[in-house]
């Protein structure tokens, strides 16, 4: 680093950002704005702002324009307020370049809410944007916008186009791997690429710019231009394509670094990658300090690290000689150098990417210059177009076949869990130790060579003294014999000994490189060493029901899973909680009734196994046991069915025990019929040790009389509330009997049920209950050792 100035001053630059975050300055998280201006729009929500339109896309239900330089206009002042997202009520014909006033309600761009949940605050920080608009209404706009850039947004359409007409329904893919534009995506291509441990060829990266730019180098040279005119033109062509593409991190950081290495080719300097890639990290940080915790800023300079630091020392720990075992050894490289990033942000790592790499990555260069050939001949035709783009589509073809493949192995990926800081660190430690004894080993395969070489000649010495004299065959020969051969002795001494050392050295990496990845598994240290507590995680998932449970002895459950009011929930929020916690198998998912709040996830997520879109299992479905199901009901029971989970029913008297802790299903009775699915879903109680806690799904006071009369409703010491808070819900009998100390309630903010009921609120406080909402903390944590009991908030307010 001492030799490399460069990145010691990024290193540099990275200490001071993390310490400044610390020390509570918003640079990398938070809003920078002034306290005033923050407080200002927290109390006056409905604003008029006006800003400049940078760009803009049409969404489902309305249309989204990136504003930069925006201004809050209140009171004919203007307060900058850095960039926004605005989302218009009706479709506009507007241009970048126009400056638009604007009047709607801006609201602070929240965090995650749940374990492993999307951190858009963090996403759009990096980008400057600290708050959306919604239900906006456009008041003003000007005629005046930049050529320029609507220039470039009309070419990358005309490409959009080009691109549909040629490769069919490939079309999204190639859009995203040339034109780094996914809206058009399949989600279920998406998960089933990063399952697989591919998804970052649908991304602009190092791989594509340099394919591109180097081919476009190479090229112009080959026509019969100099390094000058070639270098400046495929510098030039190589930064409009990077602004074109939409100027994703991973596309920054590599146009900056196709950059630097013309820019050195041209000129006849030396290029050095880590220089250069100190160099674009500090370039980048410097205009957005948020990009420290960004994802794909980590995933983006973690790989080229890997490159440039980790992958030859690997490959002298494994002993790899040949260019097979070299490449391979190459992707275990980046593979340990990104895991901890891999696993902080998304829960696990895909070990199937290990091998599929191999044979993705030389052949992607077909992908990408297919792609642009037809995108450059459909210019011109199309029929031309779409024979050029045919065998780049023959090998999508074929990575969607071994991406299914792959996905139909529960190996395929590693659910490890989101690690703690700790964890990381000690990660981290122990792979530099790593990289130290590859370090050493490829330096003694130098000395080995040395000596052998130091050998031979000694040798060569000897056969020609030999022949020289033969007259002083029985004097000088033996002299200079004998000490070739003490020298011979001590070279393969020598060898012997680095080679011995080597071995040694060579187990004891690979020993601590397993070491080293156990200690990040987020259950690694659960299962030799049982926990004696008990985790009830209550998630936010609008208006709905998602709960999760961890016994003591390591085993997990989910009750319902479903929300009226967000969709896809099973992707946006029960994968990436589940995957956070590091659950590869749930070993049971109750279904208290079939109202769509309570079941639409599970339904997505049983859907997603059958399809080998998600390699966490399940082995029970536990339904309400009712003589009539509902259509609903069948549904689910197929789909538990052709995923390969088995489907039971629970009726009143039903026990399930888990180590020291026991499920007990109170209702509903045998003979239940499942037309009214609220009054006769399933409830449950859950014990471990002194804890009691209610599980009561969308059941009413009819049913709390029932309950109450069968007499099998304890003093509790958590409630579930039951129907998110419904006022008919709840009642003073119920309330009197069961005594929560603790109530939680889930449901939506913006539900127009007018949930929690302001009836259902009093009694329970009344009773002496606390209440804990979802939708104003976030997921609710609940950890008990059967004695006591610890909440924690998600969001911590």
């Amino acid at each position: 680093m001492i030799r490399r100035p460069m990145c010691l001053l990024c290193f540099l630059m990275m200490l001071v950002l993390g310490i400044a975050d610390l020390a509570g300055i918003p640079l990398i998280r938070g809003n920078p704005l002034p306290a005033s201006v923050q407080s200002w729009i927290k109390a006056h929500p409905g604003s008029e702002i006006c800003g400049e339109v940078e760009r803009y896309e049409n969404t489902e239900f309305s249309q989204s324009v990136y504003l930069k330089k925006t201004y809050l206009i209140y009171h004919s002042k203007k307060f900058p307020i850095n960039n926004v997202r605005v989302f218009l009520k009706k479709e506009e014909e507007l241009k970048p370049g126009m400056q638009i006033f604007v009047k709607g309600i801006l609201k602070e761009v929240e965090g995650p809410t749940n374990p492993g949940g999307f951190d858009s605050s963090q996403y759009y920080a990096c980008r400057h944007i600290y708050y959306f608009m919604k239900k906006a209404v456009l008041l003003k706009k000007t005629s005046t916008y930049s050529g320029y850039h609507q220039a470039m947004l009309m070419v990358k359409e005309k490409c959009r186009q080009i691109l549909e007409n040629t490769a069919g329904k490939d079309a999204p893919v190639f859009e995203a791997i040339v034109l780094g534009e996914k809206t058009g995506l399949d989600p279920e291509i998406r998960m089933r690429y990063q399952l697989a441990g591919i998804v970052h060829i649908l991304a602009i990266s190092g791989l594509h710019i340099s394919i591109l730019g180097m081919g476009l180098y190479k090229l112009i040279k080959r026509v019969g231009f100099g390094i000058w005119p070639a270098g400046i033109f495929s510098l030039a062509v190589m930064l409009q394509y990077g602004m074109m593409t939409g100027g994703s991190v991973s596309t920054l950081r590599a146009v900056t670094m196709f950059l630097i290495a013309m820019g050195a080719r041209i000129t006849g300097r030396i290029y050095d990658m880590p220089s250069a890639v100190s160099v674009t990290a500090m370039m980048i940080l410097a205009e957005s300090p948020a990009y420290l915790l960004d994802s794909g800023f980590l995933l983006s300079f973690g790989c080229v690290m890997g490159i440039c630091v980790a992958s030859e020392r690997i490959c002298a720990l494994a002993g790899a000689k040949r260019k097979g075992t070299k490449v391979f050894c190459e992707s275990v490289a980046l593979w340990l150098v990104t895991l901890p990033v891999m696993l902080k942000f998304f829960g696990e790592a895909s070990l199937a990417g290990l091998v599929l790499n191999l044979a993705v990555l030389p052949s992607v260069v077909v992908v990408l210059v297919g792609g642009v050939a037809a995108m450059i001949l459909g210019f011109v035709s199309i029929p031309t177009g779409r024979v050029v783009i045919f065998p780049a589509r023959v090998l999508l073809f074929l990575y969607e076949r071994l991406c299914e493949l792959a996905g139909r192995s529960r190996w395929c990926t590693w659910i490890g869990g989101e690690p703690e800081i700790w964890q990381i660190t000690i990660y981290y430690a122990i792979l530099v130790a790593v990289l130290l004894i590859g370090q050493y080993i490829k330096e003694s395969d130098q000395t080995k060579k040395e000596l052998k070489k130091y050998e031979a000649e000694e040798l060569q010495k000897q056969q020609q003294s030999t022949g020289i004299r033969q007259e002083q065959k029985e004097n000088n020969q033996q002299t200079e014999t004998g000490s070739a051969e003490i020298k011979h002795v001590s070279a393969w001494h020598q060898i012997s000994r680095i080679s011995r050392k080597q071995h040694i050295l060579r187990i004891s990496g690979i020993v601590l490189l397993i070491l080293s990845i156990l200690t990040l598994g987020k259950q690694s240290f659960r299962h030799p060493f049982k926990t004696q507590t008990l985790q009830i995680t209550c998630l936010d998932v609008g208006q709905g029901d998602g709960i999760l449970i961890r016994t003591p002895d390591n085993k997990h459950y989910l009750i319902d899973g479903g929300s009226s009011s967000q969709s896809e929930l099973g992707r946006y929020c029960l994968l990436p909680a589940l995957k956070s916690m590091g659950i590869s198998c749930l070993d049971g998912i109750f279904i208290s009734h079939t109202d769509k709040d309570h079941l639409s996830g599970v339904q997505e997520l049983l859907e997603y196994m059958e399809k080998g879109l998600t390699t966490i299992r399940a082995a029970y479905l536990v339904l309400p046991g009712w003589t009539e199901p509902p259509e609903a009901w069948t549904d689910l029971a197929s789909a538990a069915q052709k995923a390969g989970i088995k489907t039971v029913t629970g009726n009143a008297g039903n026990i399930i025990r888990s180590g020291a802790a026991t499920f007990e299903i109170l209702w509903p009775e045998s003979t239940a019929r499942g037309k009214d699915v609220n009054e006769e879903a399933m409830v449950m109680e859950l014990t471990y040790g002194d804890f009691r806690m209610l599980f009561t799904g969308d059941i009413g006071a009819d049913t709390e009389k029932k309950l109450l009369s069968a007499g099998c409703l304890n003093d509790i010491d958590c409630l579930k509330v039951g129907h998110h808070g419904s006022g008919y819900s709840s009642s003073e009998e119920f309330l009197k009997k069961v005594k929560p100390e603790l109530s939680i309630i889930s449901c939506s903010s913006t539900n127009t049920y007018g949930h929690p009921s302001p009836e259902t609120v009093k009694r329970l406080k009344d009773c002496g209950s606390q209440i804990e909402y979802t939708m104003k903390n976030g997921a609710i944590i609940l950890e008990t050792n059967g004695k006591n009991l610890r909440i924690r908030r998600f969001c911590g307010n």
